[in-house]
């Protein structure tokens, strides 16, 4: 299972939900130290015609995705350009896949990647808080940028969380 349990996750978005602005700049300044391109994907997606409603939400997936990092203990790895661009091919080989196969096999395969899935709970969040903002129907391409960019923050989290520390 993955090194985000279940109440990480809701303790997380329950601090960021409670922050104050100049708190959650400090804590995107801590991002930018520790994990520089988890922060430079979620800036991208305003070029790729995000709102600012829309960069907040995702804003807000990354400011709780990072602070459940930090309630786990545990030492992550540096989230590199290659690992985003790895996890990142996955993901979208996985929607197309899914794409090409009818609804009953599709959804089972769906809810088989959820269960199975190495962070499940922050899997979940980030699948609940787009749908709370309306952005899972996907409509445009800057919906789906940013549903790209969400759901590979967690991938990535997935990938460096599963690495065996060296002694």
């Amino acid at each position: 299972m993955g090194r985000l349990a279940q109440w990480v996750v809701i303790e997380a978005d329950v601090a960021v939900r409670r922050m104050s602005h100049d708190q959650k700049v400090r804590l995107a300044d801590e991002i930018y130290a520790q994990q520089p391109n988890m922060l430079a994907s979620i800036l991208a997606l305003p070029g790729m015609g995000a709102d600012m409603s829309q960069l907040e939400v995702a804003l807000h997936v990354l400011l709780v995705t990072f602070q459940a990092m930090k309630l786990s203990g545990h030492q992550w790895p540096l989230i590199t350009e290659d690992i985003q661009d790895g996890c990142l091919q996955r993901l979208t080989a996985r929607a197309r896949f899914n794409e090409g196969l009818p609804q009953e096999l599709a959804t089972k395969v769906v809810e088989q990647f959820h269960t199975e899935h190495a962070e499940r709970y922050l899997l979940a969040f980030v699948y609940g808080w787009l749908d709370e903002h309306d952005l899972m129907g996907v409509r445009t391409e800057a919906e789906k940028y940013l549903m790209l960019g969400a759901l590979n923050l967690v991938e990535c989290v997935a990938f460096v969380g599963a690495v065996k520390p060296r002694p």
